[in-house]
């Protein structure tokens, strides 16, 4: 019996292409190549499988010609008639996450070949697609891709070979819904008192019956005299100066940017654009004040309704960007808006 044979999904970033400025790149069937994470793979699959081609297609390529792409690719993988497919790992890369999800969905159901994906639990392909197709739980960036692979390589030679597969606690991948019975070494009453001893002492446990984390902010007093407020705008919508000067990411943003608006009464569609890629950007374009209303905020200054404008405002983009990405960029920018002495933020979205 020869070794199974293996069709490898990858993004442009991955295949070494390039960045954002590369997303474009069109569905392309490199045939007998391995590139990018497909080495890690390669090492791990030994001589029991190889991977037999590889198919490299952009994030915006894939998101912004969807149904085109999909064609492409199933018609590529059908060609090469592998044994199992795998797509990425694609951690917290948001639009990627998707593709890498819909593509094995895809070769899954259309085309009756097993497949399997992996990504950070909270990339948004992770919520639309672990019910449906295998998904290996991976770290938040790709310093992660050794733990990634040690788990997604196994599952993919089960697969291709048609083995049981094992609860989600003993193959590695998210929890998709369905239940799998199966032997525990110990009884539950001797577990339980184990986990009881160690969250009394102190020590690390892991409850068999996770519950769902649910973040609560206690809501800040209401500013007593807005008429002498500084007020910052802050938003999520992407607004930048025109061009994008700090490359910020239009989906599952790494850094966010900070602009100064000193002497500015309205943000032109000269001057000023989006760099959101999860919302038709059009109408900010047109006129970025409707997604960061500066000019309205010049009319209540000038009303002496709020105190000051604050000169800073910061933007980034929301669309696939980690609940962790998030809170580290506030916990950032916040420290400077209290240090300039603002008293009030109003935060934007889409």
């Amino acid at each position: 019996m020869g070794k199974l044979r293996v069709v490898h999904y990858i993004n442009q970033f991955f295949a070494n292409i390039g960045g954002e400025e590369k997303a474009d790149f069109p569905a392309e069937l490199r045939v007998g190549e391995v590139v990018g994470p497909g080495l890690a793979f390669k090492a791990s699959f030994k001589d029991e499988a190889e991977i037999i081609a590889t198919i490299v297609c952009g994030d915006s390529y894939f998101n912004e010609n969807l149904e085109t792409a999909k064609a492409q690719i199933l018609e590529m993988v059908k060609a090469q008639n592998p044994d199992v497919f795998i797509a990425g790992p694609a951690f917290n890369a948001g639009r990627y996450g998707v593709a890498c999800g819909t593509v094995a969905d895809m070769v899954s159901s259309e085309l009756g070949i097993p497949a399997i994906t992996g990504m950070y639990e909270e990339n948004p392909g992770a919520d639309m697609f672990k019910n449906k197709v295998l998904t290996i739980a991976t770290k938040n960036s790709a310093a992660g891709m050794r733990d990634a692979v040690a788990k997604m390589a196994p599952l993919a030679l089960k697969l291709a070979k048609n083995e049981k597969i094992g609860a989600s606690c003993e193959e590695g991948y998210m929890p998709n819904g369905v239940r799998v019975n199966f032997f525990e070494k110990e009884r539950g009453s001797k577990r339980a008192v184990k986990m009881l001893l160690s969250k009394l002492s102190g020590k690390p446990f892991t409850t068999e019956y996770p519950m769902p984390s649910f973040d609560r902010v206690d809501p800040n007093p209401a500013v007593k005299d807005m008429a002498h407020a500084r007020v910052a705008l802050v938003t999520s919508g992407g607004i930048v100066p025109k061009g994008n000067p700090d490359h910020i990411e239009s989906s599952s943003a790494s850094h966010y940017g900070e602009y100064d608006i000193s002497g500015v009464f309205d943000l032109t569609s000269d001057t000023y654009e989006t760099a959101h890629g999860g919302y038709d950007p059009c109408y900010a374009n047109q006129d970025a004040d409707r997604v960061l209303p500066v000019d309205v905020l010049r009319d209540l200054e000038k009303e002496g309704k709020i105190g000051k404008l604050h000169e800073k405002f910061y933007t980034t983009t929301g669309n696939g960007t980690s609940v962790a990405s998030s809170k580290a960029f506030a916990a950032e920018f916040s420290a400077k808006l209290k240090a300039d002495g603002v008293d009030a933020v109003i935060l934007t979205s889409t």
